[in-house]
């Protein structure tokens, strides 16, 4: 995160972290480096003796809060990472260099020593290197140089004593916003016009200079304040980058969303944006529009919770209905979905609809393609982004190829878009987060609309992302004669499911019951079949991230193919049971494992008598087939919550996990 105008740093994160400051004056950076909690960091911070009437001209700084990508999280491996001794360039890193290997082998037969097992490392060095060799260099142009040989993703943040007073930021494959705060959002009601930013001058190689937005009419910025005598602070400007907008919401609403390959370059009070992928060193303008962002500073807070995993469970409620508010009409059955109806045709011709995804985005879709493939009578298939991207499938222009993903920014989803786009597959968005990169790179799409997700397990984005596909199958499948009726009874469904939603979190007493009978447990299985598929999948990957069980989602047609050898009376099982046309099925199941002697914790509907009453029961509203998984994952997901909490974990920010997985 860049900071300027700096007054207060925040930091949220794990157990490692630094900052970078640059004097006024190009001295030597103060670089801070510590390990521990963020409470320690806090004490650092006040320390550091700063007049609070200061207003600082042109000053940077660069923090990072992360785990290590490459070594063990350490103090050794925390950023922000330098180049040398002198600290003559000090980088902070967000992503991935797939090529650290042999910059770092040839770096080094320049005896150049390496104190980090990091990839992120490579960056400064190689800023060095290519300073030695060419000192007349601006910074723009070293750190073109630099990113022409980086391979793989980044978002970076550079600064040097070499060149005081100016940062460079770049970005290729992870996200990276550029936050603006100004007077005319403080002191005026007009907004910073949303213009293109561009070079003032191209001819000149003039950077686009905001003081001219800066100027309230009337106001010369030079001017006294009167209320203290000293130069107008209603004009200084901050600048904020961060990865992920809930960063940049407390400081400012006004963003723009940076491109691959972008390179923004600070340099005394201006910023210009350049585009360093197209034409080698030769640096294009680029065009970039500033947005506002949609979220509320309330959306990012606890609000009573104790974790925001907890807070984000219980919205449910209202974030069901928000994903349909506005294109659902209940009382005429209608579904409206704006950002795909200029491509519905093409949809409907479609050879196949393909959805890839990633972990819970996919658990999503896998939930949701059954009802897909009946409304719509098309073929379709679910992938795994990583597994797609290895194999390469062909793709043909008449497939429909759909990307969901909670944050927009899912390297590998990204990728596999990009694949899909080469082969003119009409590419569709499902996403939580306007101005994301998918939301960007895609042809049409769906936004969730279910609030800012700060826990880095997904749990109201996966809830929307079922609601969302099922809205995209009743759209798609509506001109079909023969399946109105289904419509009729998905639709009036929905209307009931915030209710049945709110009946499943008043299971959270009898939930925390059950999670203090198995938290002690080793392995966990969740069977089901069916739609109920999903629900094991995603049940068992909440379980596994935030409370480190083993714990497996089985599909219960395949119990017989070897996961039976597993059940005995000390191994822990749920069984799935809720009424749709395989429930039969499932009671088949349920005998085989009781038979095997084990003690099934059964998820079924409250009027089920056919459940032997031995059993335990977690009792869930009843409700269309299609939307039972919704209801279902609400007690999973409050159980995963309590079984972490017993056994003393971080739910809201898990090891080794982030909330945007950016980097392959």
């Amino acid at each position: 995160m860049l900071v300027t105008g700096l007054r207060r740093l925040e930091y949220r994160g794990y157990d490692s972290a630094g900052i970078s400051v640059d004097e006024d004056n190009g001295s030597k950076p103060l670089v801070f480096r510590m390990k521990g909690n963020i409470n320690e960091l806090e004490k650092l911070l006040n320390n550091v003796k700063l007049d609070r009437n200061y207003v600082f001209q042109n000053h940077t700084a660069i923090a990072h809060t992360r785990w290590a990508t490459h070594g063990e999280p350490c103090e050794r491996n925390s950023h922000p990472h330098s180049s040398d001794d002198n600290n003559d360039f000090v980088v902070v890193h967000n992503g991935i260099i797939t090529n650290y290997a042999s910059l770092k082998k040839m770096l080094e037969n320049h005896g150049y020593k390496f104190t980090s097992d990091t990839d992120t490392e490579v960056i400064v060095k190689l800023a060095k290197f290519f300073y030695d060799e060419e000192p007349t260099y601006s910074f723009r142009k070293l750190m073109t140089k630099v990113c022409s040989v980086l391979e793989g993703a980044y978002a970076i943040l550079i600064k040097s004593r070499r060149f005081p007073n100016e940062l460079i930021a770049a970005k290729v494959g992870s996200p990276l916003i550029l936050g603006i705060k100004h007077p005319l959002q403080m002191n005026s009601p007009r907004l910073l016009p949303s213009v293109p930013i561009t070079r003032a001058d191209s001819k000149h190689n003039v950077p686009f200079d905001l003081k001219s937005l800066m100027q309230t009419p009337g106001t010369d910025a030079n001017a006294e304040d009167p209320a203290n005598g000293s130069a107008s602070q209603a004009q200084a400007v901050e600048f904020f980058l961060a990865s992920d907008a809930s960063a940049l919401v407390e400081h400012t609403k006004t963003v723009l969303y940076l491109e691959d390959g972008d390179l923004i370059h600070f340099k005394s009070g201006q910023f210009g944006v350049y585009n360093f992928r197209h034409g080698g060193e030769e640096l294009k303008d680029s065009a970039r529009s500033l947005q506002k962002l949609q979220i509320e500073l309330d959306n990012i807070n606890k609000g009573g919770y104790s974790h925001y995993m907890l807070k984000e469970i219980f919205e449910q409620t209202e974030t069901v209905m928000n994903t349909m508010r506005g294109r659902v009409d209940f009382d005429n059955h209608k579904v409206t979905l704006g950002g795909i109806k200029d491509h519905l045709d093409h949809i409907r011709r479609s050879q196949r609809i393909l959805f890839i995804a990633c972990g819970t985005s996919y658990h999503s879709a896998v939930a949701s393609r059954s009802i897909l493939e009946e409304l719509t009578q098309l073929p379709v298939t679910v992938e795994l982004a990583s597994d797609f991207l290895d194999r390469k499938p062909p793709v043909f222009r008449n497939d429909t190829c759909v990307f969901v993903s909670q944050s927009g920014e899912t390297a590998d989803t990204l990728r596999a878009l990009e694949y899909c786009k080469e082969n003119s597959a009409l590419c569709i968005g499902i996403t939580n987060v306007v101005g994301s990169a998918i939301a960007r790179a895609t042809d049409c799409g769906i936004y969730l609309n279910c609030g800012p997700e700060i826990g880095v397990a997904s749990t109201k984005a996966y809830t929307s992302q079922i609601v969302a596909i099922t809205l995209f199958a009743l759209k798609v499948g509506e001109d079909r004669l023969s399946g109105q009726k289904r419509i009729h009874n998905i639709i009036d469904g929905l209307k009931m499911l915030p209710k049945h939603v709110a009946k499943a979190l008043e299971l959270d007493p009898l939930i925390k019951e059950t999670a203090e009978k198995i938290y002690k447990n080793k392995s966990l299985l969740i069977l089901g079949r069916g739609y109920q598929f999903a629900s094991c999948l995603e049940a068992a990957l909440k379980i596994k991230e935030i409370s480190y069980m083993h714990c497996e989602g089985i599909l219960a047609g395949e119990l017989k193919h070897g996961t039976l050898a597993l059940v005995d009376e000390h191994m822990p099982i749920i069984v799935i049971a809720t009424h749709d046309f395989l429930h039969e099925k499932i009671k088949n199941t349920l005998s085989q494992v009781c038979s095997r002697k084990a003690d099934p914790i059964i998820v079924c509907n409250p009027d089920d008598t056919t459940i032997d009453p031995q059993y335990a029961k977690i009792p869930v509203p009843s409700t269309v087939d299609c939307l039972q998984s919704i209801v279902n994952i609400i007690p999973m997901q409050l159980l995963s919550y309590h079984i972490a909490i017993m056994r003393g974990f971080n739910v809201d920010q898990p090891r080794n996990l982030a909330k945007s997985v950016t980097v392959e």
